[in-house]
C-alpha cells in the first residue's frame, strides 16, 4: 500500500493554527423584530433548519481541530445565536459588550456570566459596543467599527484595557452595520473587505495598513460572504459567497462553504456566530 504524505506548506503560504471559540446554539432563533435591514419579522423562519445550518458550521470548526464551547441559549432572546456580539476576548481579558438596541440588551450579562463561571477577568464597558461585530483584531491592532452601533467613546476604552492600537473605521451603508460583515480578517497581516461600506477616510486608512487586501465583489458582500471565520489557512464563509472564495483560494487560502441562509434572515453568517477566545 503506497502512502501519501502531506505536501510540505510552504514559508510563504497561509498557515493555520488551532482556536478557540464560543456558540450558542439558535434554540430561540427567530425574527420577530426588526433592527438591522436583513430582518424582516413577517417572514418566516425554519427554526430546525437554522439549528441544523449552526450544527454543521460547529462541526465544521471541530473537523478543523478547533475548540467550541457553547453558552446555553435563552428563552426570549433569539439573537443569542450571534455570540460573536457578547464579548470580546484579548490575552485572556473579557470586554463585555453593551448592546444599542433593547432588545439585545439582556444577553451581556448571559455572556459576562459565562465567562465569570470560566475564571476569566471581566471588564464591564461604560459605552456602547456590541463585541466582536465591530472589534476586529489583526495582529496587534484592533479594528473598530462605528456609525450603526458601536459608540466611537468605546474605542478609548477598548484601547485602555487591551493596551493595544485601536484604529476607528466609519461604517456608511447600513446593510453593513457591524464591522464584521464588511472586514474579514484573514490572518495577523491580511484581511479582505469592501471598500464601498466605509467612509472615504476609513478606506484610506484600511488601504494604507493593509495594500494587499482582498476586495470583495458588492455580489458577495450582498450575502455576507465578508461575515468570515478564519483560522489562518482555512476560511469559513457562506456558501453563496463564490466569487471570494475563488480569490481566496487564488491567495492560498483554503475557503470552506458553508450555508446559513436560514441565520442571514436574522443578519448573521458564520463570524456573527462565532466568538473568539484569545488566551
Amino acid at each position: 500500500m503506497t502512502s501519501v504524505l502531506p505536501r510540505p506548506v510552504a514559508a510563504t503560504e497561509p498557515v493555520a493554527r488551532p482556536r478557540h471559540y464560543v456558540m450558542c446554539r439558535p434554540e430561540h432563533f427567530e425574527v420577530r423584530y426588526a433592527i438591522n435591514p436583513w430582518m424582516r419579522p413577517g417572514e418566516p423562519v425554519d427554526r430546525e433548519r437554522a439549528v441544523a445550518q449552526w450544527e454543521a458550521l460547529r462541526q465544521t470548526y471541530v473537523d478543523l481541530g478547533h475548540r467550541v464551547d457553547l453558552i446555553d441559549p435563552v428563552p426570549g432572546l433569539p439573537d443569542m445565536v450571534y455570540a460573536a456580539n457578547g464579548a470580546t476576548v484579548v490575552d485572556g481579558v473579557v470586554l463585555c459588550a453593551r448592546f444599542r438596541h433593547p432588545e439585545r440588551a439582556p444577553e451581556a450579562a448571559a455572556h459576562r456570566a459565562f465567562f465569570a463561571a470560566a475564571g476569566y477577568p471581566v471588564v464591564e464597558p461604560r459605552f456602547v459596543n456590541e463585541g466582536e461585530g465591530d472589534l476586529l483584531v489583526v495582529g496587534d491592532v484592533v479594528l473598530a467599527g462605528y456609525g450603526f452601533r458601536t459608540d466611537p467613546r468605546a474605542h478609548a476604552e477598548v484601547a485602555a484595557v487591551f493596551e493595544r492600537e485601536v484604529v476607528p473605521l466609519e461604517l456608511v451603508d447600513p446593510r453593513y452595520y457591524h464591522l464584521d460583515t464588511a472586514v474579514a480578517v484573514l490572518d495577523d497581516a491580511t484581511i479582505a473587505w469592501l471598500p464601498a461600506a466605509f467612509s472615504p477616510a476609513a478606506q484610506e486608512e484600511l488601504r494604507a495598513r493593509f495594500p494587499d487586501a482582498v476586495v470583495a465583489s458588492p455580489a458577495d458582500a450582498a450575502v455576507l460572504g465578508l461575515n468570515a471565520v478564519s483560522d489562518g489557512r482555512h476560511v469559513v464563509l457562506p456558501a453563496q459567497a463564490t466569487g471570494l472564495a475563488a480569490a481566496l483560494r487564488e491567495r492560498g487560502y483554503e475557503p470552506v462553504p458553508v450555508d446559513l441562509s436560514e441565520l442571514l434572515k436574522g443578519g448573521g453568517g458564520p463570524k456573527c456566530c462565532t466568538l473568539e477566545v484569545r488566551s
